[in-house]
Formats: C-alpha cells, sequence, structure tokens
C-alpha cells in the first residue's frame, strides 16, 4: 500500500461507498415525523400511519419527502445501475367486523411524490384505466392485495402478494404465507385479519434480483424469501425516485391500512425496528346487538321511521333547492359556477398525464376541453387533505372568482367533491412567461416590444389589485412562473392560492413567510408582514429578469450565486447598466431608453427599504412615460443589504450545486426551520 496511486484509487472508491451508502431512513411510529400524505391518510394519535378509513372508493398516499439517488455509475463506463435497496416495514389491514374486507394496498418507488389521475379499487390508487402498463410509468411496486381479481384481468388469489413493473398485473405473484426456518413448511398469513405482518422487500442490484419477505410480528425474518425474481429495474426506474405506499377502497369494499413503522436502506440492509415500540391498528368493530329477538320486533317500527325521516329529508331537500339563492354561502355566491366532476374528468381525459401542464406547490394542472361547449380550460387539482391546500381553495375562490381584470387570470368556476378541489381558469395559450424567457419553443426570443407590453400589463393587473378593487388584494406570489401569456402576447397575473385581502385604509395583519425565493421582499423575512410593498419588490424583480433574461439568483463562473439585483446595480455602478441587457435582444433591437427605464425601474421597486419603493400607480406613470425616473444616483444606496436572511441560506445550498442553474424555484417552505436557525 506504499504506492501513492493504490492510495488514491482506495480513497476515491472509499469515498464513493460512501455516498452511495449514505441514504437511509428509519420510522418507529409516524408522530411527528415528515411523511408527506395526500388522499385519506392521516397519522393516528398513536403514532400509526392510516392509508385508507372504512370510506368507499378513497385513496391514501404517503411518501418519504426526499428523492431517493436510486442510480450508481461508474466513471470509466456510460451505463448505469439501479443501486441495491432495502426496505422493512410493519403493516396492518383492518377489516371492518363480519365483513369482506376491502382492496389491499403497494409499496411504491416512483418519480413523484403522487399519482395524478390514478383509479381505487383494484388499481390501488396508483394508476387508472389509461395509463396501466405504460412503460413511460417508471413505477416499481409490490402490491399486498386481499381482492379476488379474476373478473378485473388482474391477479387471481385473494390473499396475495405481488411484484408489479408499471401496471397492476404481477410479474411474480405467491399466496401470502412465510417458510418457517428450519423446515420446508410454510405457513399462510391472513393479511386483512388485522395483525401487525413484517414485510422486507430487498433488492440485488448486482444480480438484478428482488426479493419479497412476509412473517407475523412474533416470527423473526425467514431465510427463504416468498418471492425471488430476476429483473433489471435499471431499465424501469429514473435517477431519483420518491419512496411510499399507496392504498384504495372499492364499491362495498373497505379496509383501514396501516404502517406502523418504516425503515429504508440504500445499498445496505434496511435498519430493523423497535418492534417494542411500534403502535397497534385499532380494531374496526361493527355494532352489533346481543338480543337479535327484540332486534326483529323493532325492525317494523323502525322501518315505518326511516320512512317518515326520508320523507322530511326530502321534503326538506326540495324546499331548499327552491331556496337555493337563500342558503348559498357568501364564496358561493360570488363564484355561482360549480362545475361537475365528471364533466372535469372527461375534459382532461381522466386527468390524464399527457393532459398535465404545471406543477405548483399544492396540486397539478391540466389541459381540459370542455365537453358541454368545446371550451379549452385549464384545471387545477388541489390537495384536500392538506389544511394548506383547503386554504388556497378557499383563497383563489373568495378572491379570483370576484376579479375581473383583462391582466388576471379569469377563473370560470369550481368544483369539490370528495378527495378533489378542482379550480377552472380560462385556458391562457401561449403558457408562462418564465417558459418563453428560459425554454423557448423553435428558440423564438420574446423581442422587447413582446417583453415591455408584458411588464406593463402585470403593473395594470397590480395596481387593479393594490387600489382600484373593493378590497385590497396582496397576490403575495409575483413571479414569471404565475404570469401568463395570451395569443396577444398580454401578460395575464394568475396562481391566487396565497393571496390575502383586506379593507382599503386598513392594515394587513397577515404574518406568515410565503412567497419564492429571490422575490422575497427583505422585510418579509424579518418580520413576517406582507403588503402592497411586498408585491412591488416582487415585481421589481420581475423586471429585471424580463430585461436581462436572467432567473432572481443567478450564477458567473468564479462569483458564485448571486441575486440578480446585486448583479445589476454591480453593472450600473460600473457605468455598465447595458450590460445587464439580455444578449439574445441586441441582435433583435431594443431602445436603450427603455430599457434603461426598466432596468432602474426594476431597482427602485425592489429596494431593500419598502419606504422607498413607488406604489404601483407611480409605476405606471412611470411606465406610460407621464413621470421620469428618479436620478440614476439615487440609485446608489440601494447595492448594500440587499440578501435577506432566507436568501443568504438559499446561496449557501446553491452554491454547492451549481448543476441546477437552469431554473430554480424554491418556495420558502422547502428551505428548513432548523436551516434558518442555524445562521441566526
Amino acid at each position: 500500500m506504499d504506492n501513492p496511486y493504490c492510495l488514491v484509487i482506495l480513497a476515491f472508491f472509499c469515498t464513493i461507498l460512501v455516498r452511495a451508502q449514505s441514504f437511509n431512513f428509519l420510522y418507529n411510529g409516524f408522530n411527528n415525523s415528515d411523511i408527506i400524505r395526500d388522499g385519506v391518510a392521516i397519522i393516528n394519535p398513536s403514532g400509526a400511519l392510516k392509508l385508507t378509513n372504512r370510506s368507499y372508493h378513497v385513496i391514501g398516499h404517503a411518501f418519504h419527502p426526499n428523492p431517493i439517488p436510486i442510480f450508481n455509475s461508474s466513471s470509466n463506463s456510460l451505463a448505469k445501475n439501479a443501486s441495491s435497496f432495502s426496505t422493512y416495514f410493519v403493516f396492518a389491514i383492518v377489516a371492518l367486523e363480519k365483513t369482506s374486507g376491502g382492496f389491499g394496498f403497494t409499496f411504491t418507488l416512483s418519480p413523484s411524490r403522487g399519482f395524478p389521475g390514478a383509479q381505487d379499487d383494484h388499481f390501488l390508487g396508483v394508476l387508472n384505466s389509461i395509463n396501466d402498463g405504460n412503460h413511460a410509468n417508471h413505477i416499481f411496486m409490490v402490491e399486498f392485495d386481499t381482492v379476488n381479481g379474476h373478473n378485473e384481468g388482474v391477479d387471481t388469489d385473494g390473499n396475495h402478494i405481488g411484484v408489479n413493473i408499471n401496471g397492476m398485473a404481477s410479474i411474480a405473484s405467491q399466496p401470502a404465507n412465510y417458510n418457517v426456518n428450519g423446515t420446508s413448511n410454510t405457513e399462510e398469513v391472513n393479511l386483512q385479519r388485522g395483525e401487525s405482518i413484517q414485510a422486507w422487500v430487498d433488492y440485488d442490484g448486482v444480480n438484478k434480483v428482488v426479493n419479497v419477505t412476509i412473517a407475523p410480528i412474533s416470527v423473526s425474518k425467514p431465510i427463504k424469501p416468498l418471492i425471488t425474481v430476476g429483473r433489471d429495474l435499471s431499465l424501469v426506474l429514473k435517477e431519483t425516485m420518491y419512496a411510499g405506499f399507496s392504498a384504495a377502497t372499492g364499491d362495498n369494499k373497505a379496509s383501514s391500512h396501516y404502517i406502523l413503522g418504516w425503515s429504508f436502506r440504500l445499498n445496505g440492509v434496511a435498519d430493523p425496528l423497535n418492534l417494542a415500540k411500534l403502535p397497534i391498528a385499532p380494531p374496526e368493530v361493527a355494532t352489533s346487538s346481543k338480543n337479535s329477538h327484540l332486534k326483529r320486533a323493532l325492525i317494523p317500527s323502525i322501518s315505518s321511521a326511516v320512512i317518515l325521516i326520508l320523507g322530511v329529508f326530502v321534503s326538506v331537500y326540495i324546499h331548499r333547492r327552491m331556496r337555493q339563492h337563500e342558503v348559498l354561502e357568501d364564496w358561493e355566491l360570488d363564484c355561482p359556477h360549480r362545475f361537475r366532476y365528471r364533466d372535469l374528468y372527461k375534459a382532461t381525459r381522466g386527468f390524464k398525464v399527457s393532459e398535465l401542464i404545471g406543477v405548483g406547490g399544492f396540486g397539478a394542472v391540466y389541459k381540459g376541453v370542455l365537453p358541454t361547449n368545446g371550451a379549452e380550460v385549464a384545471v387545477k387539482k388541489i390537495s384536500s387533505n392538506s389544511l394548506q391546500g383547503m386554504r388556497e381553495f378557499a383563497a383563489e375562490i373568495e378572491s379570483l372568482g370576484r376579479l375581473r381584470h383583462k391582466h388576471l387570470v379569469n377563473l370560470q368556476g369550481w368544483c369539490k367533491t370528495k378527495n378533489d378541489l378542482l379550480l377552472v381558469y380560462d385556458f391562457v395559450t401561449n403558457g408562462s412567461l418564465d417558459s418563453l424567457l428560459y425554454r423557448p419553443k423553435r428558440n423564438v426570443i420574446l423581442a422587447w416590444d413582446q417583453r415591455l407590453n408584458i411588464v406593463k400589463g402585470i403593473a395594470a393587473g397590480l395596481l387593479y389589485l393594490h387600489e382600484e378593487w373593493d378590497q385590497v388584494v396582496i397576490h403575495r406570489d409575483v413571479k414569471s412562473s404565475n404570469v401568463l401569456i395570451d395569443a396577444e402576447m398580454n401578460g395575464r397575473l394568475g396562481d391566487f392560492g396565497l393571496a390575502r385581502l383586506y379593507d382599503h385604509g386598513k392594515y394587513s395583519h397577515t404574518t406568515n413567510i410565503v412567497g419564492t425565493i429571490g422575490y422575497i421582499a427583505p422585510e418579509l423575512t424579518r418580520m413576517g408582514k406582507a403588503s402592497t410593498s411586498t408585491d412591488v419588490y416582487a415585481y421589481g424583480v420581475l423586471l429585471l429578469e424580463v430585461a436581462s433574461g436572467r432567473p432572481p439568483i443567478i450564477y458567473e463562473p468564479g462569483k458564485g450565486a448571486l441575486v440578480l439585483a446585486d448583479w445589476v446595480i454591480e453593472c450600473f455602478q460600473l457605468g455598465n447598466i447595458i450590460d445587464a441587457v439580455d444578449p439574445r435582444l441586441k441582435n433583435s433591437g431594443y431602445v436603450d431608453k427603455e430599457v434603461n427605464m426598466v432596468l432602474g425601474l426594476g431597482l427602485i421597486c425592489s429596494h431593500p427599504r419598502p419606504e422607498s419603493r413607488p406604489t404601483m400607480r407611480q409605476v405606471m406613470r412611470y411606465l406610460s412615460g407621464d413621470e421620469s425616473l428618479p436620478v440614476f444616483e439615487q440609485l446608489s444606496s440601494i447595492g448594500s443589504g440587499r440578501v435577506d436572511e432566507i436568501t443568504s441560506k438559499f446561496l449557501e445550498v446553491f452554491a454547492s450545486d451549481t448543476n441546477n442553474l437552469s431554473r430554480r424555484s424554491l418556495s420558502v417552505g422547502q428551505i428548513s426551520s432548523s436551516s434558518l436557525n442555524a445562521g441566526r
């Protein structure tokens, strides 16, 4: 080992080994955990993760929040191989007493933390009738199913376990049992008896083999797996995947699915769980009577009472339908157009992935064509289990439902049904401003006159929100991805999920920090108080972005990550403000005076002191040429102290990973409170 080359090679491979084995997690119960849930999934007070309940046709998902770097690549080879992984969890499926129970659940590795358009029943909340079996799904599943699917064209055994790739047809399936160590005997495991059951899923990335093993909670891991199937997951998985669980119920088939503990490790054996500390799934008890004779005697009386009560309810329902205008809630009156779910489902082709046009913090947006009139719409599907998602739904109904302006996205209506909250907007033809700036189709660059027209339109929209409507509306998330461009290349401000309203002459009481890194005003990070001035700050960043063609956080070789406004100020102070102009505009032509005005206005609007920023009415006067900008020398004071606490923390992370510089937009919620506290 005296050879220095051997030492270098050894250190290199040790580094790779350490990095490859660095991803793991362990949950002995889920209280205070960071598990991401949607649908009907909840965490019980005991710490049990409950994926579904006894309701019919419901879906529950739960995912570990962080992506798994599933691929290892060799430095001397272009081939990439899926890493070995091991996961160990304890589950329980509790059927309602004296019923046949419901469908099962599945452990999944998927490219995202969710399955848009997934169906319940035998699709287990992962796939639907359209994408079932599609190679583009990139989904690995191990299903723990409890329903005979013979009539559905899937697995033929009810109480069984299967390994699935991209579809519900298993590539390997076995009845649920385990091998008794030291013997050739097997014992059956009834999956939905409500008892705690252990499960191990192991993938050998070298030999390309998947092993699945189960055992009751009182039995140690059997030596012989239940299922062993050869499959190269490198051909299935993507470079990063999310691990999680999905469960569903169906028509007249409902059970509660619980995950009680879970561990996972990449390139190693999953850590053991502390079985003594795991929660226990509570029984689902059906009410029964010990006196069956009394029950039979009461049946006629009860039937008569039920008929009478039903008659009363029908009368009340008809009466309310006739007087519906008197009983609607305020927000329904403000936006009365309620769409039928089946129409929106048909419009989006079942919320098919191919119709997906955008994904936001609390949901996804799909393009649709209404079957009633053939109109193109955009349908935003919000996660209903999230309190923040419900707030976003209410905020958009309350604010955007009553707002009408040519430079705001028009809300056509809404739909609320079971697990889905849906908002329906005009479909805006040319997509978002950020896509036109950074990902232009056919390399068609936005001309200067188009850019100027867009920012003027957004300024008019913000003026309407701040001063011209019945109440003051603070948008709180002005950014290029929330600016949509219509067929006439006009800018329209959308996504009012974070908007807040208050009366003119009053002060906003909003005190929580929301928004997107790079657009957040410094005072918001210190006091958490949003105002019209914080919208002006974000608009100023948008002006700089449109004129420079650069994102709010930029990277310069040799300088690292910088705030866009700081870079523009540096150009200004060096007397080279024209260097900040998007170089792609220099071949198409622009008006120097207009570009200088937009850059200067962007700097003034994004001034670190809120009292130095103009109102949107003043901004409109500057843009229209009715008033000249302040003397440029006054801008020299802007250069110090611009970087707020959240942005500085973001830059520390950003500087360590410059491979994703094309267009990063992180919400405040993606930076942990512990990270912020560490910087104080």
